[in-house]
Formats: structure tokens, C-alpha cells, sequence
């Protein structure tokens, strides 16, 4: 058996988690919206249409925070046309995805929903075909108490109290050829600014999310952010991140190595941040919100086929992503990437939520079940609130095509209110188990309350409608804890989550 060690010092914190790195996604996208949350007519319907035991499943999770209405979708979207009577909301030809989008959800539906799930809303408006001008009305209409067009428009609609939504993105991945309205950073910038400045002035309380690059494999990374944040910085409060990983190769090794990139993507973005920090001799620190993060590729196929032979669909089942084990595994990876962090980023968003590259699946007319990734977000999204410690881990590392000096262990560790720890742990080697060292003197007498395990003998394993527990979580082979050291086995290829709490 194999050995590593972790060593924790309460003193020694990476900062304080915002609960809303537990983040989700829903865009009107395939079935996320129709099928997924809202259904009338499913027989777990509510008297609103939106499916309970969907609720429920979200619920499970504790997601804090929903961004939407997209995602690319929201380029082309003009939030006018989803308030109001439904009967008299037009039908709009979405050109991000090539469908019809009814929509018969719109802002007040989905706020309802988000309030029934114990979310918050992140609400993205479009910068693409659209300008400050809309931004600032969306705001009044959302947050203004009344005695103005747009609030009062809220007020005749249905809602007299405001929704009082604080977090928005402005716009979504504007520097993709692929979005509608694509800018170059010099363009976002101002806008962004000027949406910004505006929609601050009609709610000083409110917190913006400007678009960094869509990815760290574009061209333009690292100069759309520097010339972006010189327009902008002062008005804006966070920079998105957006990053997909995928195993089209069939390397586990290598696609378990991703969160490398992971991990210098946010590095190289807190740089240019503070760089602008430093140009801009400001006091204020931008922070980071990874909006959309997620393993993304088995449905690509699929899914281009679909666009040709259902051009204008409704609802359609795009991005369907049927998870395995191993992408479980490499979700619980960037989680604990996350974690490590928690001092700059601040928001992220798994996307999506239900059916679109998702945690959640659902059938038309039928069933709801977890897919593998919805563990190990769950774990995190439970028990990993509080401070972000430094975890010091020691372990052979391996290389692979990509990487160099993977480490095996991949671990870090919180320490909540109440005194508990837990200790986040994937074990990348595909044959060996570890006996793991935590070193937990700082933190007084503790005992080992619980080892939750993940873990398949195939890494190809996945859940079904029909077969919904074949990968689950189960007890873990635990350990001992003797004079604040414990040893605990973690298993070959396994998600693991050690929870220690005060003897």
C-alpha cells in the first residue's frame, strides 16, 4: 500500500468559502427548463408546473445561487418577452441552439422556482444584440420598489415586491465567434462598463460579473482580460472563468490530470486581475467567478446530428451527457481545485443543473435520478463550507501526455463552524490503494466520524432510470485517529470524504 500525508494547521487558511462556489446553471437550453424543472401534466407536478421531485433532487444538493437565463441563449434574448401575460409572450427563434424558445417560463416563474429550490437567481443579461440601455431596465424592473415604468410594469404583472436579484453577469462569452454580438475587449469593455455604471445607478446594491475569456485555450486569453478590466474595473465586481474538460482519447490518467489546467487557469487570472489592480493604483480586488465548469463531451455527436434533423425544435435533448465514474472522479477534482481557491474565487456554477450536461436527469413523463457527478457536488456543497484550509499533501505523483508531476493524492480540507474538519481526497492511481497520514494536532482531541467513499471497479460505470444506485456512495474503510494523527485507507481510484469532529 501506498502512503501520503496531509498536514493541517487551523491557523494555516486560504480564506473564508463562499457558499456560492456551490453554484448551478440553468440556460434555456434542450430540456433544462421544458422537461427538466417545469413539466405540467408529470404527475409530480406542482399547481406551477414545476416538477417536486426535481425540487427535490436540488434540494439534496443545497445550491445557493442559479445562474440564467443562459449561456449562450441569453445573446439573442430580450427579457421583455419573458413577463407578463403567457398567453401574449412570443415565440422567439433561438439562434445560440437553433430551437424555438415558448417562453412559457420566464423571469417571475423561474424566481419562484429558485425560491421553492432555497436558491438565490444570477441573472444574465444580454450584451450581445442588446446595450446598457436594456440592462438598466431589466434592474428597475427586477429591483425597484415602484413609481417607474419598468418597476410598475413588474407591479402589473403580477409582483409588487421586488425580486431583489443582486448578482448579474453581463453577457456571456462575448470574445466566441459562436456568440451572437461578438465583441472584441475593447468593445466589451465599454459597454460592459457603461452597463455596469448604469445598472449600479438603480441599485447600488447589486454585484457584476464581467466576461473573461470563454476559455484559456483562446487566442486572445490574457490580453481580452487586460483590456477588458482597463474599461471596466472599477464598476465591476468579478471575472468569469468557463471551463470544460472531456476524455474523447480514453486516457484516465491524463483526463484525471485536468485540473492542472484547472488550477493554472485561475492562477493566470487573479494575476491579470491584480496586474490591472496595480496599473488602476485602485484598493479594490476583483474577484473570480467560475460560471460555468463541468465535464462536457459525450453528447457531441449526438447532438450535431439533432441541430440538422430538428432544426426549430422545441425542447430538444441537447448536451445529454450520460456521466461515468470516472467523470465523477474528475468533478470531485475540481471541486477540491475550487476549495483551494476559495480566496479569489467567490462564485461558481456547475453546468448545468438538470439534463443539460447535468447532475440531474430526468424522463419526459417518467423518472429522476442522480448521475455519478451529483455525489461528489453534493459532499462538497455539504460539507465543505466554513474556511478553506492550506492542506500541505505529500504524495507520488505520476506523469501523463499532458502533465508532468501529477500528484496522485489530490486533497484539501475544510474546517467548518462548529470545529469539524473534512478532508476532500480523489486517489488519481488506477490499481494502488493509500494509507493516508492527516495531520490534525492544531485542532485538539478528534475523532473520525465519518469516511463517505465513491468508488467502481469500471470507470466507464454509469447510472440509469431503470438502474439509479449503481454508482453511489457507501462507508468508507475509515481508520484511526491517535494523538491528533490519523490513518486512513483510500482506496485505488476513489472519491473520498473524511470527516473529523471534536472527541
Amino acid at each position: 500500500m501506498k502512503k501520503a500525508s496531509v498536514i493541517l494547521d487551523r491557523d494555516y487558511q486560504i480564506g473564508r468559502i463562499d457558499p456560492r462556489i456551490y453554484g448551478s446553471f440553468i440556460e434555456h437550453l434542450g430540456r433544462a427548463v421544458y422537461g427538466g424543472i417545469y413539466e405540467p401534466g408529470h404527475p409530480q407536478a406542482d399547481a406551477l408546473g414545476f416538477r417536486k421531485d426535481v425540487l427535490e433532487m436540488v434540494r439534496r444538493i443545497g445550491v445557493p445561487i442559479v445562474r440564467y437565463p443562459g449561456g449562450n441563449f441569453v445573446s439573442g434574448f430580450n427579457w421583455e418577452d419573458s413577463v407578463g401575460p403567457r398567453e401574449k409572450r412570443p415565440k422567439r427563434l433561438d439562434l445560440a441552439w437553433f430551437t424555438t424558445e415558448t417562453n412559457e417560463v420566464g423571469l417571475h416563474e423561474f424566481y419562484e422556482w429558485a425560491k421553492q429550490a432555497g436558491s438565490e437567481v444570477m441573472y444574465a443579461i444580454n450584451l450581445g444584440t442588446r446595450g446598457p440601455e436594456q440592462a438598466r431596465d431589466i434592474v428597475e424592473y427586477a429591483n425597484h420598489k415602484g413609481g417607474s415604468k419598468f418597476s410598475d410594469m413588474r407591479i402589473a404583472n403580477g409582483r409588487k415586491d421586488p425580486f431583489g436579484i443582486k448578482l448579474w453577469c453581463l453577457g456571456n462569452e462575448m470574445d466566441g465567434p459562436w456568440q451572437m454580438g461578438q465583441k472584441t475587449a475593447y468593445e466589451y469593455g465599454r459597454i460592459a462598463n457603461e452597463a455596469a455604471k448604469m445598472m449600479k445607478w438603480v441599485d447600488e446594491s447589486i454585484e457584476t460579473v464581467a466576461c473573461g475569456s470563454s476559455g484559456s485555450e483562446i487566442e486572445t486569453f490574457g490580453d481580452w482580460e487586460l483590456t477588458m478590466l482597463d474599461q471596466c474595473y472599477d464598476n465591476i465586481d468579478y471575472v468569469s472563468l468557463h471551463r470544460y474538460y472531456g476524455n474523447p482519447t480514453n486516457d484516465t490518467p491524463g483526463f484525471l490530470a485536468r485540473t492542472m489546467d484547472m488550477d493554472d487557469f485561475i492562477r493566470t487570472v487573479v494575476s491579470i486581475c491584480d496586474a490591472v489592480k496595480g496599473k488602476k493604483h485602485s484598493k479594490k480586488t476583483v474577484n473570480l467567478s467560475f460560471d460555468e465548469w463541468n465535464v462536457w463531451y459525450h453528447s457531441n455527436e449526438q447532438d450535431e446530428e439533432l441541430k440538422k434533423s430538428q432544426r426549430w425544435g422545441q425542447a430538444l435533448p441537447l448536451l445529454e451527457d450520460v456521466y461515468n465514474f470516472e467523470d465523477a472522479l474528475l468533478v470531485g477534482s475540481m471541486l477540491i481545485t475550487l476549495l483551494r481557491n476559495a480566496d479569489r474565487v467567490k462564485v461558481a456554477c456547475m453546468a448545468q443543473l438538470v439534463n443539460v450536461i447535468a447532475p440531474i436527469m430526468t424522463r419526459n413523463g417518467g423518472g429522476c435520478w442522480a448521475q455519478t457527478i451529483f455525489y461528489p457536488y453534493m459532499h462538497a456543497s455539504k460539507y465543505g463550507r466554513g474556511t478553506s484550509l492550506k492542506a500541505l499533501v505529500k504524495t507520488p505523483v505520476y506523469d501523463c501526455a499532458d502533465y508532468e508531476g501529477v500528484p496522485l493524492i489530490d486533497a484539501t480540507a475544510t474546517l467548518a463552524d462548529d470545529g469539524s474538519v473534512t478532508v476532500f481526497c480523489v486517489n488519481r492511481d488506477m490499481k494502488e490503494d493509500f494509507e493516508l497520514d492527516v495531520d490534525l494536532r492544531t485542532f485538539g482531541e478528534m475523532k473520525l466520524a465519518e469516511h463517505i467513499l465513491l468508488h467502481h471497479d469500471d470507470v466507464k460505470a454509469v447510472n440509469t432510470e431503470e438502474h439509479p444506485d449503481n454508482v453511489v456512495p457507501t462507508a468508507g474503510p475509515g481508520g484511526t485517529v491517535d494523538a491528533g494523527r490519523a490513518q486512513v485507507k483510500i482506496p485505488a481510484l476513489s472519491w473520498n470524504v473524511i470527516r473529523f469532529e471534536k472527541a
